[in-house]
């Protein structure tokens, strides 16, 4: 094995942004490779995953998440595939091995050992193939509501990491016809091409409520909502009977440019969620722990073509920062991921 280097970088916050982030508020800074301890494992990260609600991280909204809050000089955390530099002989993790964590954002990272995920790379070999949101989509519409063949689907952000798999899941689950919202007449058009959206409303250009009202003329029975606010609002008006709402993101709030990014307001009118019998359900695929299935279902699907996993490769841990932005401000499709 070639020897450690001595430094590595990492991504710091480098002061608390009033409103969203910006470039000169992340710092690329230089520290030791250090070793790791009792009940540690040192992995070389190979690849992490950019993420728009780390603003929620960076603005401390934490309470009643498993997240941590950062204050200035912290580094920053997100998903990450690794692989094992050195791990204790009892730790069932052997150098070379391909694991995922939660401390991305930095070239090595030292992570416990109970925190290290070993990658089942026979069902997906490629191990960027770990960093998608699929099971997140797949657990919502499995777990959240019980999607039925032939339910109109809608799903909100459908180019976000989870609404680009949302669609492509939902068909394959048995939807009979499946709706995305993006914000540019550019991604929309990827989305039916690219992702098998039947149909995409697109934020500002038309009331959202008459843009789902064509694209769903008997409209919705499931609603995939990444975004609340107006476009929570305009499913409501499209729900049929017995409609079944799972939430499992607040956009609309958490990326506010005049907002604090820890609240999500929306007004509801509640006659039509009693009259309509309308189902709605926080939800987050975190509370259940049968990801293999997921590994196992996706891999299949890939491996026949029935499924494409979006995503964007920018390499280097210096583009890191400017990445950030660009995600919050929606300019990519898929899965954002950064190359070391």
């Amino acid at each position: 094995m070639a020897a450690l280097p001595a430094t590595q970088r990492e991504v710091r916050l480098a002061a608390e942004p009033d409103g969203l982030p910006l470039p000169e508020q992340f710092r690329v800074v230089e520290t030791p490779v250090v070793a790791p301890g009792e009940g540690e494992v040192l992995v070389r990260n190979l690849y992490f995953h950019v993420f728009a609600t780390l603003r929620i991280l960076i603005a401390g909204a934490t309470r009643d998440t498993p997240f941590p809050a950062l204050a200035p000089g912290d580094t920053l955390v997100g998903a990450a595939v690794g692989e094992v530099v050195e791990a204790p002989e009892d730790s069932g993790l052997r150098p070379g091995d391909v694991v995922s964590h939660w401390l991305g954002w930095r070239e090595y990272a030292v992570v416990p050992v109970a925190e290290c995920t070993r990658l089942d790379l026979t069902s997906l070999p490629d191990p960027i193939a770990h960093l998608q949101q699929g099971w997140t989509a797949y657990a919502a519409l499995t777990r959240g509501v019980e999607l039925r063949p032939g339910d109109t689907v809608f799903v909100s952000a459908g180019g976000s990491g989870i609404g680009s798999m949302a669609g492509q899941i939902a068909r394959l689950l048995g939807a009979g016809r499946v709706i995305a919202s993006t914000g540019s007449q550019e991604k929309a058009e990827r989305l039916r091409t690219e992702l098998g959206y039947d149909d995409v409303v697109i934020r500002g250009a038309a009331p959202l409520a008459e843009q789902l009202a064509k694209a769903a003329p008997d409209g919705i029975d499931v609603y995939v909502d990444n975004v609340g606010g107006e476009q929570l609002r305009a499913a409501v008006d499209a729900a049929r009977p017995g409609a079944r709402f799972v939430l499992i993101g607040a956009l609309s709030g958490q990326l506010a440019p005049d907002g604090t990014g820890t609240t999500a307001p929306v007004e509801l009118d509640s006659l039509p969620l009693i009259h309509k019998r309308i189902e709605i359900r926080g939800f987050s695929s975190d509370d259940f722990d049968d990801k293999a299935e997921w590994t196992e279902r996706f891999g299949a699907w890939l491996s026949a073509g029935e499924i494409t996993f979006p995503h964007v490769r920018i390499k280097g841990i210096e583009r890191a920062p400017q990445t950030l932005l660009e995600v919050i401000e929606g300019r990519h499709i898929g899965a954002v991921v950064i190359e070391l």
